[in-house]
């Protein structure tokens, strides 16, 4: 197995498989190996730089290797992770941190303190490439004090504490990686977490070797591998074959069907958002040809047809459950007033808008289909819009860029259902996240950074989602249910970030 090349992997057997050492047919013994068909490939192994860093999806394998400084339990509150305490100052001038003891890495090395300032200050330097970069700055001057840690705050930040159980968070070995360097990290990644990298093969598969000295409980299967499938309709054979045994992501339809078969499967709401952001450098600027996209869209009919009812429509970029979520705010469908603010702008179905709206396909369940569908709807009213296909790789290279299409199909996910994570990140235009900028909407969110007054932060934060409704500087469509399916005989346990952790699998 650890030369295994992607080829001899996807000519592997079931049996063979999944049952290597045993060579049992599939669904009739206790599973040795867990497999797990995954939705996307595995751009890097740090967690912390570049644009992969800060796609929601692959969390649960950066999580299965690495410990975040602060953990988050799967109804989303937030536990102790290597971090065991944490808080402010009275006067909020100060930060402390309490580190775990008794923690390894998996080289065997001992975990300490200065690998957790080590990690804050890296995450905090713009020249390592770290993506949430202008929030880790807001906290510098560290001090140790045998597990004690104590900071300065640059800037008053309410969510930095939060940040630490979210992208990037995650503790990185500080002698290890400046014995390796990066290259050598990414041939060898080490963490603390509960699985250890036992290989990796791009573009194909890892193979995951519980760590048997975890701080948090060995996880109960010795070894995982995580498959990258990015097509739905192959992980579905995957997981319909025993192939695999878990798997995300699929139709719903394909959902229901093996459900009710020989497939246990659980659906449950996350905090991820379908939405699709629209480009500020583009005829999006004519604020009638943005609001005509928006009133277009028929939400709940694109839910029940291709989303067989999994799915919450939103209007705003605060959905259901997140701090800030006001279910007051709504952008109507109505395709009669679309057709009236095109043609106030010259445009009609005779003589329509052009433009082009990116998407993945197969990325999250029916989002090409969806598209289509949107496109459809929107070619009733005066836009023609042309669906242009591209991988999430590549989504993030462009907007990172300030290089999307006019309109561009996304998933935005926020762990943490702080707003700063929500419309702050898509909407504020000096944000790298953002495809957005105007200073209208910048000037709105600009003060709400490092607003101390909670309710004041709140209803601030519900202010700038309901201008950006009203103008329809991006087009929100649903809070995500997400789908799982799984062999009867692994037990299963969703988390509301979205993130399928095998740790958290057990034997049924």
């Amino acid at each position: 197995m650890t030369q295994m090349t992607r080829r001899s992997l996807l000519k592997l057997s079931t049996a063979t498989l999944a049952f290597a050492t045993v060579g049992l047919p599939t669904f009739a013994a206790a599973i040795d190996e867990l497999v797990i068909a995954y939705n996307v490939d595995l751009p890097s192994w740090d967690p912390t730089v570049g644009g992969s860093a800060v796609n929601p999806t692959i969390q649960g394998i950066y999580q299965s290797v690495f410990d975040m400084f602060i953990g988050q339990n799967p109804d989303l509150s937030f536990a102790p992770g290597l971090l065991t305490e944490w808080g402010w100052s009275d006067d909020r001038k100060q930060i402390h941190m309490t580190v775990r003891d008794g923690v390894t890495w998996h080289d065997g090395s001992p975990f300490s303190a200065e690998d957790v300032v080590w990690s804050l200050e890296r995450a905090a330097d713009p020249k390592t490439g770290n993506p949430i970069q202008f929030t880790w700055k807001n906290i510098a001057n560290f001090k140790i004090d045998g597990n004690k840690i104590t900071a300065d705050v640059v800037q008053f930040d309410p969510t930095i504490f939060k940040w630490m159980a979210f992208l990037t968070g995650y503790v990185m070995p500080k002698a290890y990686y400046e014995k390796v360097g990066a290259e050598g990290f990414e041939a060898k990644p080490v963490g603390t977490g509960p699985y250890m990298v036992d290989h990796f093969e791009r573009d194909a598969f890892v193979r995951l070797k519980a760590n048997p000295t975890y701080w948090g409980g060995k996880p109960e299967f010795e070894t995982v591998t995580i498959k990258f499938v990015p097509d739905a309709a192959s992980r579905v054979a995957e997981v319909e074959s025993g192939n695999a045994h878990v798997t995300l992501e699929m139709p719903y339809e394909e959902y229901d069907r093996l459900r009710a078969g020989k497939l246990g499967g659980v659906s449950h709401p996350i905090t991820d958002i379908g939405m699709i952001f629209l480009n500020s450098d583009s005829v999006m600027k004519d604020k009638n040809v943005r609001q005509a996209a928006c009133h277009a869209v028929d939400k709940k009919l694109i839910i029940a047809r291709l989303l067989s009812g999994y799915g919450v429509p939103i209007d705003t970029l605060d959905a259901p459950g997140y701090a800030a979520y006001d279910p007051d705010i709504k952008v109507a469908h109505d395709p009669e007033l679309s057709k009236k603010l095109l043609a106030a702008s010259g445009y009609s179905t005779a003589k329509p808008v052009n433009f082009t709206i990116q998407t993945t396909k197969g990325y999250k369940p029916k989002d090409y289909e969806m598209v289509q569908a949107i496109v459809g709807m929107w070619r009733k009213v005066g836009i023609e819009a042309t669906i242009e296909v591209y991988e999430i790789a590549k989504h993030y290279e462009l907007r990172a860029a300030h290089k999307l299409a006019p309109a561009a199909f996304y998933n935005w996910g926020d762990a943490i259902a702080d707003p700063t994570t929500s419309t702050g990140f898509a909407m504020f235009g000096p944000s790298p996240h953002s495809s957005w900028k105007s200073a209208d909407v910048d000037a709105m969110i600009g003060p709400l950074w490092g607003e101390a007054d909670e309710a004041k932060r709140i209803a601030g934060w519900k202010a700038v989602d309901k201008y950006v409704a009203e103008e329809c500087d991006v087009l929100p469509l649903l809070q995500y249910v997400q789908p799982i399916l799984f062999d009867k005989r692994v037990k299963v346990v969703p988390h509301g970030s979205g993130a399928v952790l095998p740790a958290l699998m057990t034997r049924a």
